[in-house]
C-alpha cells in the first residue's frame, strides 16, 4: 500500500464527520500499516432511510470546503483498496480548472496510449467542453461554491445501517456538489430518486440538473479505464459525447 494511503483515508473520514450532518464509519486508529474502524450492522435499505440520506447529503455539501481541490491530507488516492493512485491536491478558484487541470487531463494522459485516435478524440472533445467553464454551476446557472464531498460515492461506499445511509471508503475532497450525485448514478444505488428527493428538499436544484452528471461522473469513468480496461470505455465514450451535447445545449 502506498505511504500516506491510510491516513489519507482517515483524515476524509474525520473531515466528514466533523459537521455531524449524516453518518460516517467512525475511525478507531491508525497507522501506516492499516486503519482499524468501528463495526457497523448491515441494515435493507428502504424509501425513508433513503430520502433521509438524501437530506443528510445535501447538509454535508453545504457545510463547505476551502477550495476546489482542497483535501485533508497529502498525498490523496483514488481507487480501490487493492490499486489506488494518487490525485493531485490543490487549491483552485473554479470546478473548472480543479476538473479539467487536476483530475481529466492528467488521466487522459495516463490512458491515451491504450486508445485509438479515434477515442482520444471523443475524450478530448468532451473535456474541451468542460474547459469553456458552462459547468461551473449546475445546468449552466451562476457559479457553485466548494463543497465538502465523500468524492467517490458509488454504491459500494454507502453502507445502508441502523442509523441510516453511511459513508464509507472515501475519496474526500473540496469538489462539485454533482460529483457524489452523479457517482450515485453509475452502479445502481438503492432508492435512488428517494436519494434524489430528500437532497432537493434541503437544496433545491434548478430544472434539467441531471443533464449535467456526465460532466460529474466522468474522471470516474476514466479511472475504471485506467484500472480495468477497456470493459469500461464503451460507457465512458458515451459519456463524452453526452458532455459535448450538453455544453451545446447550455451555450444554445
Amino acid at each position: 500500500m502506498p505511504a500516506g494511503f491510510f491516513a489519507a483515508e482517515a483524515a476524509g473520514l474525520k473531515w466528514l464527520a466533523e459537521p455531524d450532518v449524516v453518518p460516517v464509519v467512525g475511525v478507531v486508529d491508525q497507522d501506516k500499516n492499516g486503519l482499524r474502524l468501528d463495526r457497523l450492522e448491515s441494515a435493507s435499505p428502504d424509501a425513508r432511510s433513503a430520502f433521509s440520506f438524501g437530506r443528510q447529503l445535501a447538509l454535508l455539501h453545504d457545510s463547505g470546503a476551502p477550495s476546489f481541490g482542497w483535501a485533508p491530507a497529502e498525498p490523496a488516492w483514488f481507487g480501490p483498496l487493492d490499486s489506488p493512485f494518487e490525485v493531485e491536491v490543490a487549491s483552485c478558484a473554479t470546478f473548472t480548472e480543479f476538473w479539467v487541470e487536476c483530475r481529466l487531463n492528467p488521466i487522459a494522459a495516463d490512458i491515451r496510449g491504450s486508445l485509438s485516435k479515434d477515442h482520444q478524440a471523443t475524450i478530448t472533445s468532451a473535456i474541451d467542453a468542460i474547459s469553456t467553464g458552462v459547468f461551473d454551476g449546475i445546468s449552466g446557472a451562476g457559479h457553485e461554491k466548494p463543497a465538502r464531498v465523500h468524492g467517490d460515492l458509488w454504491s459500494g461506499n454507502l453502507m445502508w445501517t441502523p442509523d441510516g445511509g453511511t459513508l464509507v471508503d472515501p475519496a474526500a475532497h473540496g469538489g462539485h456538489r454533482l460529483e457524489d450525485l452523479a457517482m450515485l448514478t453509475l452502479f445502481g444505488t438503492p432508492h435512488l430518486e428517494e436519494i434524489f428527493a430528500g437532497y432537493e428538499a434541503v437544496h433545491p436544484m434548478p430544472d434539467g440538473w441531471r443533464g449535467d452528471l456526465p460532466v460529474h461522473n466522468f474522471f470516474a469513468l476514466l479511472a475504471h479505464v485506467k484500472l480495468f480496461g477497456a470493459g469500461f470505455l464503451g460507457q465512458t465514450l458515451d459519456a463524452a459525447r453526452a458532455i459535448v451535447d450538453r455544453a451545446h445545449q447550455l451555450k444554445a
